[in-house]
């Protein structure tokens, strides 16, 4: 194969965990308890990680429409705060998507940027607006979907709460962007479990309000005071595929240096792994 032909086949393999939107409500919405707002329950799962920088260790297992499956692995290093944070995804394997890698920074009150390396071509590019919505990686998820989703991008709104998934009570709560270069969709449904800050379930809508994907997280645990899934699948409706990704290991506070978020630095080998032992 040409440098060429396989840079535009990493481009395509490599062209959000993250979540999703609203702009018209399809019903009454229900009532809910009046100390309980969508924006709060939203911002309860954002604000339970206090951390300063993450590391995780993860396996993205794609399943296409005959059941084939292909399977990749990726270092994610995250820094800062939600709505204004850094995050770094770097493949390991296999051998030929090892060492592309993908730079999100988020900044409340702009639209995210991202920045993709591709090793055969020894270059950085960034990700144009409107590729923000094409698979990362040949997965189901999209660029967008594996950036970091700033909790001021959208409004929120209760639609119910009397659905149970996998034993929780949940919240139903539509996601609306303010503006239409937050997000590449037109809304999202959200079920969050009651007794627990975590997104069980979503829906992703596209602009003509047509169901484009789900995901839903499963195996949840708390590491270090913070919930979350270790696994999380999501299916392209229209295509019939679909996507896990499970957490192998996960760190919290191991130092990472600013200086390794930037484009200069995705060239090189990237932040070095965390020195304590990992979270199974």
């Amino acid at each position: 194969m040409s440098r060429s032909s396989r840079s535009r086949c990493e481009i395509g393999m490599a062209c959000h965990l993250a979540l999703l939107l609203m702009a018209l409500l399809l019903g009454p919405r229900a009532a809910v308890p009046q100390t309980v707002t969508a924006r709060g329950i939203m911002e309860r799962i954002y604000q339970q990680d206090d951390s300063r920088d993450t590391t995780l260790r993860a396996t993205l297992q794609v399943f296409g429409q005959h059941g084939a499956i292909a399977r990749k692995r990726f270092v994610l290093y995250r820094m800062g705060s939600p709505g204004d944070s850094r995050t770094l995804l770097r493949f390991t394997e296999p051998l030929e998507t090892r060492g592309v890698a993908l730079l999100s920074v988020n900044r409340r009150g702009e639209s995210d940027r991202q920045w993709i390396y591709i090793p055969a071509t020894q270059r950085v590019r960034k990700v144009a607006p409107r590729d923000r919505s094409e698979r990362f990686a040949g997965s189901d998820f999209s660029y967008e979907d594996v950036a970091e989703r700033v909790l001021d991008d959208f409004t929120y709104g209760f639609l119910s709460e009397v659905d149970t998934i996998d034993g929780h009570m949940t919240f139903k709560i539509d996601a609306t962007p303010i503006a239409s270069d937050r997000s590449q969709y037109k809304f999202i449904y959200y079920w969050v479990a009651k007794d627990l800050p975590v997104i069980l379930h979503a829906e992703m809508y596209d602009q003509q309000g047509q169901l484009l994907r789900r995901f839903h997280a499963s195996q949840l645990k708390k590491v270090a005071g913070i919930w979350g899934a270790r696994r999380v699948e999501i299916s392209s409706v229209r295509d019939n595929t679909r996507t896990t990704l499970t957490i192998d290991a996960i760190h919290f506070n191991t130092g990472l240096d600013e200086e390794q978020f930037t484009t200069q630095a995705m060239e090189g080998v990237g932040p070095p792994p965390p020195v304590r032992a990992p979270h199974p």
